[in-house]
């Protein structure tokens, strides 16, 4: 199996040498695509290899990318982004993977790292389709959050990517160019009917955000993962317009599309517990705690949302309905979930304070 390595990039002197040191001795090619940097990025990526592209940037990554593919000549293509690197372990296993990856394999689906506990510990990941065999059909799609749909022999590998931002990036660049495809009278696929809601969400803009989340589940054609994840949104979009109902009916539509999903069990917990029905919120909490994870249902991986956060909240329902012993219990279970927790070492303080023949 021989790699390369296809990355677009613009600005990125702080983060690349970084990237490709990581890569270094595992990628058979190295392809670099600028779409228009102004500092040293340029001159960094030469250090690694001399294909190095100009492609003038339209407002569309997967335009970008597919360019970067079409330049490749080794047997696979893996994209990286300048901020995500591999450490060591995955460094070792991804040569280890070169060496036995079944002949027959189109696509190797690889973890991805996108954000940290204090510790390290990764919060939020999810599978991305990291390496597609060369010449075989696949192409990006989507001018934002652009993808490449999993087709023929799949291989799920435990490697993971981590993605380490050194500087924040322009937090208005999708939501501009989705406006900007819209204005044009350029339809939105259902991927980026999704995405499009998202960036209105993070923007605040919470009812558009909610007719958009509405327009992409109403259409049917959205990946299970990003349906469920919609009715999450929207339903968080409505709490922050005090429909605090439309919010509930919207988190129990996300039973339609699979089973229950932790975050969903926890976030109708929460939904109880605000309203200090703490019974019925235990349940949704304990719901959430026997949810099977299943990594490849094409959602996002939350692991707090399996033991640690429905621990930790049924230790505050039992606090409420004075059943103290209880309450000692879960937090001491979400402290094997995370040993440094402050929120399980803040509880023990309270518990240690207000026992019995403490004078408090």
């Amino acid at each position: 199996m021989t790699i390369s390595l296809c990355m677009i990039v613009k600005n990125e002197e702080t983060t690349l040498a970084r990237c490709l040191d990581s890569v270094v001795g595992i990628a058979d090619e190295i392809i670099i695509v600028d779409t228009g940097s102004t500092d040293r990025t340029k001159e960094i990526a030469g250090r690694y290899t001399d294909k190095i592209f100009d492609f003038p940037w339209v407002d569309d990554f997967a335009a970008a990318r597919n360019f970067s593919f079409s330049k490749a000549t080794m047997e696979y293509c893996m994209w990286l982004d300048a901020s995500d690197i591999l450490l060591g372990v995955d460094q070792t296993n991804l040569k280890k993977l070169k060496i036995e990856l079944p002949a027959e394999t189109d696509v190797v689906m690889m973890r991805y790292h996108t954000a940290f506990d204090e510790a390290g510990n990764p919060t939020f990941s999810y599978y991305r389709e990291r390496i597609v065999r060369n010449h075989a059909g696949f192409f990006w799609q989507g001018a934002v959050h652009e993808v490449i749909t999993p087709v023929g022999a799949i291989v799920y590998s435990e490697i993971a990517v981590t993605h380490r931002k050194l500087r924040p990036s322009d937090p208005d660049r999708d939501l501009r160019i989705f406006e900007k495809l819209l204005r044009e009278g350029r339809p939105l696929t259902p991927h980026e009917q999704f995405y499009y809601a998202r960036e209105l969400y993070y923007h605040r803009r919470f009812q558009e955000a909610d007719e958009a989340f509405t327009t992409f589940l109403d259409d049917g054609h959205g990946w299970i993962g990003n349906q469920i994840d919609a009715c999450r949104l929207r339903a968080d979009c409505r709490y922050q317009q005090g429909h605090a109902q439309q919010a509930l009916e919207s988190l129990l539509q996300s039973f339609a599309f699979d089973l229950p999903r932790a975050p969903v069990c926890c976030d109708i917990g929460k939904h109880f517990f605000d309203r200090r029905n703490y019974r019925v919120a235990c349940f949704w909490y304990e719901q959430a705690i026997r949810c099977p994870r299943d990594e490849r249902a094409g959602t996002l991986i939350q692991p707090d949302y399996h033991g640690y956060i429905p621990y930790l909240q049924l230790c505050a329902c039992c606090q409420r309905m004075g059943e103290r012993e209880k309450a000692i219990a879960y937090n001491e279970q979400a402290g094997e979930c995370k040993p440094d927790s402050a929120a399980v070492r803040q509880n023990r303080e309270y518990f240690l304070q207000t026992s019995p023949g403490s004078g408090i």
